[in-house]
């Protein structure tokens, strides 16, 4: 039907009742309909891992909400390939949020929020990821994933939207309400193993870092980051797409061969 409402699918990685995908789902249901498939427990970090190796249990919360005990990804793939279980048809767009943290410069190759998105776009359906400070003002960035995604669906009607669309959206702390079109920046973390000795005297272990630093090269997301604008990033699902590294590739194998 010409003048239905259109469908979206939201997810994301902290859990189906994080405080984010709420306020997100909110604001989304002013002009579409909403169904949520999102982790039943928070999934940070898992990237794009589906599971491939255990059994997985699908729940019905409430209507149009769904909670699933995998990945963000597998959300998304379960949702699409269900036969009408979760969604009453392909939905016109999806996305991922928001998340409790920002997902900028390398955290999208780790983030579940992201991913979530990802999987979307890799069948053709555009996808956004929104992801905040935790300071930040969780309205605000509900209602601007809301406004971006109203401007895909425009673009979607009028034939303008490339295919496989993906952005990634990050929102400030004390953001200034201005939202810029950004590229990746670089986002380094003090990287470490930190080893402990459980009450029994056996070793265990945490990973990551918790200090972090931003590159504020102009037009980067972090530098937007840092002067308090929110950013709106393209990601590329073609990841060998830069001519110049394909060219260097090329030099580097020429005449290697197999006897």
């Amino acid at each position: 039907m010409e003048n239905a409402r259109p469908l979206i699918l939201v997810s994301n990685d902290d859990g189906y009742d994080s405080r984010g995908l709420a306020a997100l789902r909110s604001a989304l249901a002013r002009f579409a309909d909403v169904v949520v498939c999102a982790p039943a427990r928070n999934q940070s970090a898992t990237s794009h891992a589906l599971t491939l190796h255990s059994v997985m249990r699908l729940e019905r919360i409430d209507a149009g909400t769904y909670s699933l005990d995998g990945t963000p990804a597998d959300c998304v793939y379960v949702a699409l390939h269900s036969q009408g279980r979760v969604l009453p048809r392909r939905p016109d767009l999806v996305v991922s949020g928001v998340n409790h943290g920002p997902n900028l410069g390398i955290d999208v190759v780790y983030s579940g929020t992201v991913a979530a998105a990802r999987e979307a776009a890799h069948r053709g359906i555009p996808a956004v990821a929104v992801s905040a400070d935790v300071r930040a003002e969780l309205g605000q960035a509900a209602e601007l994933g809301a406004r971006i995604a109203e401007r895909i669906l425009a673009a979607l009607r009028s034939g303008t939207l490339a295919e496989g669309t993906l952005l990634n959206v990050n929102v400030p702390p004390a953001c200034n309400g201005q939202l810029v079109a950004t590229r990746l920046g670089q986002r380094r973390y003090r990287d470490e193993v930190v080893y402990r000795a459980d009450p029994r005297g056996r070793e265990y272990l945490w990973i990551g870092g918790s200090d972090v630093h931003h590159g504020l090269t102009a037009g980067t997301d972090t530098a937007a980051w840092e002067a308090g604008f929110a950013s709106v990033t393209p990601l590329a699902l073609d990841l060998c797409g830069d001519p110049e590294r394909q060219a260097s590739l090329e030099r580097l194998v020429a005449g290697v061969a197999l006897a």
